[in-house]
């Protein structure tokens, strides 16, 4: 064949040029598009050479070689697999985004054949990304069989390309880039090793790479080491090899607390190997960092933090999920929003809670060391992922006050524990485990031998606001409305002896709603209320005081409320107040009891003093009257 020239075809120049400076962000996605060609070109030699013996009767050992020519300033891609013939290397590289590929798969569907090898070129773009890195490119290649002869393919990417015959002494395909000036990076070793860990690591083929002027020795050491374990079954892989693929995955030398290994197959057919952390890493912490699975397609690195494949609450969770089927766009680094990619998501979801709650239910201690790391954005889930509500519901965990030791507890657990007189689930937000513990509003359900949760996580206040109910047991805030604890006889007795307090109070109460008018709605006698003298109760609709103080941190705009003086009558200081009253109406120390009582209820639930030097002011000349 003498030599031919030919323009591209369907307005290909705009298409090239498209490809050359828009359809990729980063041009050393060439080296990973020729490397999956050449992985495909070898897995359809294997495929057809199974109802054609002929095709591989050289029994070839597989490979992909990398050849650097610094002073030809040429790179070099070689397979040793199916070939093209000149009509199909003109069908396939002289008509962008006619992919054979695509074709061969199409071919084979028609046949209705049932083992379609996974090939992962569907677009016939990628190989024009060489562009961007080269000024000439060339294609020579031989097709598997009797009778083909050698073609080569040539072009500058400026319209037009050549066709001429060739020499190649095996069958397969050579592509040879002629770089550009600024892009002799790509003919170091460092680099081409750089790209192919991060790109082709888990190709099948070994990958090889020479700079020495010839193809490199197949003894030589493959630059892809990692074994693709996810392909492999469970039963053949040992911890070690879970472990180190972690490191490699996620540069935490700790191996992961848990190991999740699955495949689904069906109409939605994928594998995915997933670890979960024993402690949460300093990108969680960093806002702008990308967070999600890595995405591979037939072991070829497409991205990471393709955060389509998994929910943001999972964020901490490491891995690899590995499709044929995924809609990728023609440059393969963005996925579509499609119904496939929302299959798989909810697959990939629905494993990692399947495997927590088997965590929590088989392995509690190894399930709270992972909750005391991640429990807090576990809890996101509740806010956006409706589906799993009830499922995230069941894996959350709180500290409470009976538990020992700071421990956790479910609200499953919770409610088992329940005396029978309880009815509801009683929770406390609150700033820190330290100031709910030493809560006044838990008192007087302690002595009804009630737990109370702490709710002490930022998030926590946003978490109630989905939690509403469990069990059908409703969740009630201690520092909110009206509490009435024990069965019906202790209620009744309540109510009688509070009845009768409150007499006594009538005068005190009015006093101190007079003098704190401006700071507190209401003063009435508590029954929530054992041991201290007085605490701050909100309506049952309205912000508590750890919501007040979240919301001015976030600098947003808090309404004005006035919250309940709850006192409780039994109170040595309570009755002093009320003799003082009783004495003297107008004894100036009433007023500064007041305050002090105020005042006390504020830092008993970590709020800050409306006046700070008047409150110790206070508390030094009470100390020092004695």
């Amino acid at each position: 064949m003498s030599k031919k020239t030919h323009v591209f075809k369907a307005e290909i120049q705009q298409v090239l040029d498209l490809v050359i400076h828009s359809l990729y962000s980063k041009k050393e996605i060439f080296l990973r598009e020729l490397i999956s060609n050449a992985s495909d070109a070898i897995d359809r030699a294997q495929y057809l050479g199974l109802t054609d013996p002929t095709l591989i009767a050289d029994a070839p050992a597989w490979r992909i070689d990398i050849l650097a020519n610094r002073e030809e300033r040429s790179l070099t891609i070689a397979d040793n697999g199916i070939g093209m013939s000149e009509e199909e290397l003109d069908k396939n590289l002289g008509v962008i985004a006619s992919s054979g590929t695509k074709a061969f798969i199409k071919a084979l569907r028609e046949k209705e054949s049932v083992d379609i090898p996974e090939l992962i070129g569907q677009f016939g773009v990628g190989f024009y990304a060489s562009f961007m890195v080269a000024e000439q490119v060339t294609v020579i290649t031989l097709k598997r069989g009797a009778d083909q002869k050698a073609v080569k393919w040539s072009s500058t990417g400026d319209g037009g390309y050549t066709l001429e015959d060739a020499e190649r002494d095996q069958p397969g395909t050579t592509v040879v880039l002629k770089l550009r000036e600024d892009m002799k990076e790509y003919l170091d070793e460092w680099r081409i090793r750089e790209l192919v860990k991060t790109y082709s690591n888990f190709i099948a083929y070994p990958i090889r790479f020479s700079d020495k002027g010839e193809m490199p020795a197949e003894d030589s050491e493959p630059l892809n080491t990692i074994k693709a374990l996810w392909r492999r079954p469970k039963s053949e892989i040992k911890e070690e090899e879970y472990n180190e693929f972690y490191t490699h995955l996620s540069h935490d030398h700790r191996p992961p607390l848990k190991t999740i290994h699955f495949a689904v197959e069906g109409v939605t057919e994928f594998r995915a190997l997933l670890f979960l952390p024993k402690e949460a890493g300093m990108d969680l912490l960093l806002p702008h960092k990308q967070r999600g699975l890595s995405l591979y397609v037939r072991n070829v690195f497409i991205g990471s933090d393709f955060d389509l494949l998994l929910p943001d609450y999972l964020r901490f969770v490491k891995g690899v999920v590995d499709s044929s089927d995924l809609p990728l766009n023609v440059s393969r680094e963005m996925l579509q929003d499609d119904a496939l990619i929302r299959k798989i998501k909810s697959n990939v979801t629905g494993k990692i809670l399947a495997t927590l709650t088997e965590m929590m239910r088989d392995e509690p201690e190894a399930y709270s060391t992972f909750y005391t790391s991640f429990g807090r954005i576990l809890k996101e889930g509740l806010h956006w992922d409706w589906e799993n509500s009830e499922k995230l519901k069941s894996l959350l965990m709180f500290r409470s006050a009976k538990q020992e030791n700071n421990g956790f507890l479910s609200l499953k657990a919770y409610v088992e524990s329940m005396p029978e007189s309880q009815k509801d689930i009683y929770y406390l937000l609150s700033d820190d485990l330290a100031t709910a513990r030493q809560s006044p509003h838990i008192e007087a359900l302690l002595q009804h031998g009630y737990d109370v949760l702490f709710f002490t996580d930022a998030i926590d206040q946003w978490v109630v606001e989905r939690l509403r109910e469990f069990d059908g047991k409703k969740l009630v805030a201690v520092d909110k409305g009206t509490l009435e604890l024990g069965t019906e006889a202790e209620k009744a007795e309540t109510k009688k002896r509070i009845e009768t307090a409150d007499a006594e109070f009538r005068e005190l109460s009015a006093f101190l709603k007079e003098h704190l008018k401006e700071k507190v709605g209401e003063v009435k006698l508590s029954t929530r209320l054992t041991d201290s003298a007085c605490c701050l109760v909100a309506d049952e609709h309205a912000l508590n005081a750890s919501m007040e103080r979240l919301m001015r941190a976030m600098n947003q705009e808090v309404p004005k409320q006035l919250r309940t003086l709850e006192i409780n009558p039994d109170h040595p200081v309570l009755k002093r107040m009320r003799q003082m009253l009783e004495t003297d109406k107008s004894d100036p120390k009433l007023a500064d009891y007041a305050d002090l009582l105020l005042g006390q209820a504020l830092l008993s639930e970590g709020s800050a003093l409306p006046d700070t030097q008047r409150f110790t002011r206070l508390v030094s000349e009470l100390m020092s009257a004695s």
